[in-house]
């Protein structure tokens, strides 16, 4: 009887796969794997204390609107605080241009509901973050590329894609997942003008905007559009770009608080879409969100975080270093100045799936980059996350993949010097 079900489901579920870092996280919690796989903050910084006062006062003063329902735009105090906060960044926006989510991949989904046809062209950066392919393929999305460097999204290459009329840009400029890499201010300048030019909008994707480890601060997508197109009316934004962002990165994952910014008309209908969805995200999460960072909490915490992960980076950077310090093996990285992750390439001859089954023996493990190529593309490439574990742990774990990569060079050696 089981089998009648599949006769049942919707056309749209054709389009649906599992999340290939969900399923690698399965294999990765086997004891004794050193895992460079997730986009995991460091457990170890979890502001846990913080959040049980947080929790215990809010329960304690206002515990009967904590766990009752509540607006789908979400908690005022706490969106007023994300107005604030952003507002030090250039973001100049009003509460009615922010809508709060159940982490930024609600999100991504809410943008797929209301933007996306089946069929419709959407532009991506190659390689692009996982998880917003899984989310836009299953509203019938076809997606257009443009190659990525060591700067970010390679913008001279943008006229071709554009011409074929995209609904709309998918960037992430900070820090970006999978490669780590940051778009520089004239990039980002000639992302704009190229997106005025065409009126092609852009979504924003900023997660770790605040966890910069070097360098100066660089204006978001959304200041350089507003500027451009002087589209801020007292307070309120009205330009092309929806900005994302989230607390996952800065106080804790589990909370899935997030949220957007966008016109109000926007905002308005990816409010009824969420109504849809899950009428609202949880109130109680909310208000002990708001009151964790209202005392400023969150800013000292956010110094504390980059302190730590920028240490962890230069230690993986370091372990690197010493694992391959011969250029000619053909093992490349990129230095990151923020984020969870770098990027590594081996030889073009290599698979890293087919790696990744040796490594796992040798109990350690790292994301394939060919999943996070939507043009596909990129079987030597690899996503290395620094932020979810002990300096030991990372200098062992690289040290491991080093000796998983070293035997592969020696394989081909015999084969093709028999």
């Amino acid at each position: 009887m089981s089998t009648l079900w599949n006769h049942r489901y919707a056309q749209r579920t054709q389009r649906m796969t599992s999340s290939v870092i969900r399923e690698l996280l399965k294999l990765t919690a086997l004891p004794d794997i050193i895992s460079f796989a997730g986009g995991l903050p460091g457990p170890d910084l979890f502001p846990v204390e913080e959040m049980k006062e947080a929790t215990e006062t809010v329960l304690e003063t206002k515990g009967r609107i904590a766990l009752q329902y509540s607006t789908t735009e979400g908690f005022p105090p706490l969106r007023e605080m994300i107005v604030r906060h952003m507002a030090r960044y250039g973001i100049v926006v009003d509460i009615d241009n922010v809508l709060i989510t159940s982490g930024s991949q609600q999100a991504l989904d809410l943008i797929g509901k209301i933007l996306v046809n089946p069929g419709d062209k959407l532009l991506m950066e190659n390689p692009t973050y996982l998880g917003a392919l899984q989310a836009f393929n299953m509203y019938g999305a076809e997606f257009v590329t443009v190659p990525t460097d060591d700067d970010g999204m390679v913008t001279d290459r943008l006229e071709d894609a554009l011409r074929c009329g995209p609904k709309f840009i998918y960037a992430l400029p900070n820090f970006q997942n999978p490669s780590g890499v940051t778009m520089p201010f004239d990039r980002r300048t000639a992302l704009i003008r190229a997106s005025d030019q065409y009126g092609i909008p852009i979504i924003e994707d900023d997660p770790y905007g605040q966890l910069r480890y070097e360098g100066e601060h660089i204006k978001p997508l959304v200041v350089i559009d507003a500027e451009h197109l002087q589209c801020e009316h007292n307070g309120k934004y009205t330009g092309n770009v929806i900005y994302l962002s989230t607390f996952s990165k800065t106080l804790a994952p589990g909370l899935r608080m997030a949220w957007m910014v966008a016109p109000k008309e926007v905002i308005n209908r990816l409010v009824q879409a969420k109504q849809g969805t899950d009428l609202q995200s949880s109130t109680f999460d909310q208000m002990v969100t708001f009151e964790v960072g209202r005392g400023g909490f969150i800013d000292r915490h956010v110094h504390r975080i980059r302190e730590v992960y920028g240490h962890r980076r230069n230690v993986m950077l370091a372990a690197l270093e010493k694992a391959f310090p011969d250029p000619s093996l053909g093992v490349r990285w990129t230095r990151p100045l923020g984020g969870l992750f770098l990027w590594a390439s081996v030889p073009e001859w290599m698979d890293t799936a087919d790696l990744l089954k040796d490594a796992v023996k040798e109990k350690v493990a790292f994301v394939p980059g060919s999943p996070f190529f939507p043009g596909g593309g990129g079987h030597n490439t690899m996503r290395l996350n620094f932020s979810n574990a002990r300096d030991e742990q990372i200098e062992e774990g690289i040290a491991r993949l080093s000796r998983v990569v070293m035997r592969q060079f020696e394989a081909r050696k015999e084969t093709v010097y028999p």
